[in-house]
């Protein structure tokens, strides 16, 4: 998803991460630089909700445009061995 576009920054991109909290049971997104916390039960409803709250609150925050928003997803799982 291409936002916007800044010849001054050296990134061009906003990098989110996705991970799974295994005790909430949810998928957490977040980005410092942005900044962006958010949670869902649905990964494809929480990428929804990160199209739209990033732009918006990049927007509010008056932060350098950049060229994009890029997305990074983890999940761990838990083994326990007896």
């Amino acid at each position: 998803m291409k936002l916007y576009d800044n010849k001054n920054e050296n990134r061009t991109e906003y990098l989110v991460n996705f991970m799974w909290d295994e005790e909430a049971n949810v998928w957490i997104a977040i980005c410092d630089e942005i900044p962006l916390a958010l949670e869902s039960e649905s990964l494809d409803e929480l990428i929804n909700r990160v199209r739209q709250a990033a732009p918006e609150i990049i927007e509010l925050n008056k932060l350098p445009r950049r060229e994009s928003v890029c997305y990074s997803m983890s999940k761990h799982e838990k083994m326990v061995f007896a």
